[in-house]
Parts: structure tokens; sequence; C-alpha cells
């Protein structure tokens, strides 16, 4: 039987295999845990993070609610670097819940898909 952990990096490694980013279009990638969600713009051409945000500090609200906050956090920080476009990395996880609350406000901040 396949864990979980097994089953994500299975799906991580084929998403990863399809998109890359670049300066003009980063990759915007993102990790939750139990407690928080992480996430960072990456040009992996360079190999470098040009933009990172997390939910630490933030400590109102649900999980998702919190998200939606990183998410907005996030497409402020990308639009004063100059960054408009991004390809989005789930990183092996579900597109609902924390995750699609947090894409949803970076495109509501400003961040195109």
């Amino acid at each position: 039987m396949i864990s979980k952990i097994q089953r994500r990096n299975k799906i991580k490694t084929r998403i990863r295999g399809k998109i890359s980013g670049t300066a003009s279009r980063p990759r915007m990638t993102v990790f939750r845990s139990n407690k928080q969600i992480y996430v960072q713009l990456i040009d992996d051409l360079a190999g470098v993070t040009l933009v990172a945000t997390s939910s630490k500090g933030i400590a109102e609200g649900t999980k998702s609610e919190i998200a939606a906050k990183v998410g907005e956090a996030i497409a402020e920080k990308a639009l004063a670097a100059g960054i408009t476009e991004v390809v989005f990395d789930r990183n092996g996880y579900l597109f609902h819940g924390r995750v699609k609350s947090l894409a949803d406000a970076a495109r509501k901040g400003g961040l195109k898909f």
C-alpha cells in the first residue's frame, strides 16, 4: 500500500516534469504544513527564490482565511518586484481548501496564472 507522502511525492514529480519557472514567469510553489502555509516564487533557470511569504505571524481566522491573506501578500510582493505572471505549482496537494483559497486570493491580488 502506498502512503500519503509517497502518493504526494509521485504527483509532485509528475507536475514538476511539466512546469518550470523563468525570471519573467516564475513558478509559484505552495507548501502547507498542519499549522502554516508557505509560498515562494522561484526562477528555476537561475535556481533562486525571487519572493517568498508565509502565514507566520498571522493568527486570526480559519486556515483557509489565513491562506487567502498569504495569497494577497504574495501578490503584493510580486507586483512590487515587477512580476505579473506566474506558473502555479500546487506541489502535489489537491486544488481545494487552503491551496485553492491562496490561489484565488493571489489572482484577485493581480497575479495571472
